[in-house]
């Protein structure tokens, strides 16, 4: 059994409240290993303060790493609420995973990859597109790869988004930013389905995992396969990392040989029970991990 790898941003979203871990990558390694996979995220931290909480937490909760210090501090977003609570995030530019090096240590974990998981927002730097680019390309040929596109403010272009769907076997994206991916691929008016089809066939993805909030989720795959889940309905505490959950058990599932309505509809109930305790990296109840 190889190892799942979570690789891009590890950052602090500030809130009104205080600061909470939080990075795509990380997260989804995290709930990656709870279903007996080994896991690890790979990033960047600065030599600070917030570098030494962020490495302190994921040695508390068990998450393996290869997360090298670097000069510039660790990454931040200011997570400001309107009247209604709608959150509008400002990353700090110039930050530690804008710069993670591709190391030895890298390249040799790359080799035992079993599944990489990798998104736009780390790519907005070329030092750090440039290493995740490297360790994909160091993955092996069967090694599954995730592209959890997760699209922030204005740091994403189409050369990015197609370069990281050519690399990937999977397609991870929600329903807001499948509208911008229509935008920019030239082709709006149609329906999600029929979006998702000429991706899915244009790139030859294996899938195409599209979540769309209280609307239910849906995987699309070749030959008109269509899975779809609703979203159950619970009792909210934060969303914080509720779709790398999601990523994350879905990507267990499917290297535990399970089918993608079974991988589906475990990472609808994880999901759903993430957003129902505080913070990105809750333990999971046995009854979804021992299946």
């Amino acid at each position: 059994m190889g190892k799942i790898i979570g690789l891009g941003e590890v950052l602090y979203d500030v809130l009104p409240q205080g600061s909470k871990l939080g990075g795509a990558p990380a997260n989804f390694a995290y709930h990656a290993s709870q279903f007996g996979f080994e896991a690890m995220a790979v990033s960047a931290v600065g030599n600070d303060v917030l570098g030494d909480q962020a490495l302190a937490t994921f040695d508390k909760n068990g998450l393996k790493y290869i997360i090298p210090r670097v000069s510039y501090p660790t990454g931040t977003v200011n997570v400001s609420l309107d009247a209604e609570g709608v959150p509008t995030y400002t990353f700090t530019p110039d930050v530690a995973w804008d710069h993670i090096p591709f190391t030895p240590e890298m390249q040799a974990e790359a080799k035992k990859a079993s599944a990489v998981c990798f998104g736009s927002l780390a790519q907005r730097s070329e030092e750090s597109k440039k290493t995740i680019m490297s360790f994909i390309d160091a993955t092996p040929k069967d090694c599954l790869k995730i592209f959890d596109i997760n699209l922030r403010g204005n740091f994403y272009d189409k050369e990015t988004i197609q370069n990281g769907i050519r690399h990937c076997d999977i397609l991870k994206i929600n329903d807001e930013e499948l509208v911008v991916l229509g935008r920019l691929f030239g082709y709006p008016g149609l329906d999600i389905e029929e979006k998702c089809r000429i991706i899915l066939h244009r790139y030859n993805l294996r899938m195409i995992v599209l979540t769309c909030g209280t609307n239910g989720s849906y995987v699309f795959a070749p030959h008109d396969f269509k899975s779809y889940q609703p979203t159950p309905k619970v009792e909210v505490a934060d969303t914080v990392g509720a779709g790398d959950s999601f990523t994350g058990s879905f990507t267990a599932s499917i290297l535990s040989g399970k089918t993608i309505e079974e991988a589906h509809a475990l990472a609808v109930k994880v999901s759903a029970y993430v957003c129902t305790q505080e913070g990105a990296m809750p333990k999971l109840p046995a009854e979804f991990t021992n299946k």
